[in-house]
């Protein structure tokens, strides 16, 4: 059975994004890109929410060729949303319908590991539904004071576990939570 890991960077305040979608805060060294290769050569199918999408679409075909941009590029993507009609990028299929079934079904076939990035209410969605098998929160060292939450939608706890903790140079840590 494959699993579905949901990576997301995040403030020390718990936001995903500010308060008019900056993402400026990120911080992109040599440990988060080495990371990033490693993430992407573990999975085979990336899933977004349109937003998320939208931003990754225009950025990925035309950006600087390396492993990051060719694994962007090339592995196959979903992406859920009622209003994208047709995909712009390369390798990407629309899903207009809600992500838990169609989630379901695909952690049941063969493959490799499948992997939400940014997405927040997606990731969430996915998360409250039991399908996350593994939450990788990037936590930046800066407090934004607003913004967009990293978890919406949650009427109940959820228990986690810690599976992992890998510090960057930048001061960033990658925190890796289970369900349990």
């Amino acid at each position: 059975m494959r699993h579905l890991i949901a990576s997301n960077m995040m403030t020390l305040d718990g936001f995903l994004e500010g308060a008019n979608r900056e993402l400026d805060w990120h911080l992109v060294d040599e440990d988060f890109l080495g990371y990033a290769r490693e993430m992407l050569r573990s999975v085979d199918t990336i899933l977004f929410g349109r937003v998320t999408y939208e931003m990754m679409a225009a950025y990925w075909p035309t950006a600087p060729r390396e492993e990051i941009q060719e694994k962007m590029n090339g592995l196959p993507k979903i992406v859920f949303s009622r209003t994208v009609p047709l995909p712009a990028w390369a390798n990407t299929t629309v899903i207009h319908s809600d992500a838990a079934p169609e989630v379901a079904r695909l952690k049941k076939q063969p493959g490799r590991d499948m992997v939400v990035l940014g997405s927040g209410a997606l990731a969430s969605a996915l998360l409250q539904a039991g399908l996350v098998d593994e939450y990788r929160v990037i936590l930046n060292p800066i407090i934004l004071g607003s913004g967009r939450p990293m978890f919406r939608g949650f009427d109940s706890r959820l228990p986690l576990k810690l599976a992992g903790v890998r510090p960057f140079r930048s001061g960033v840590v990658m925190l890796s939570y289970q369900p349990q």
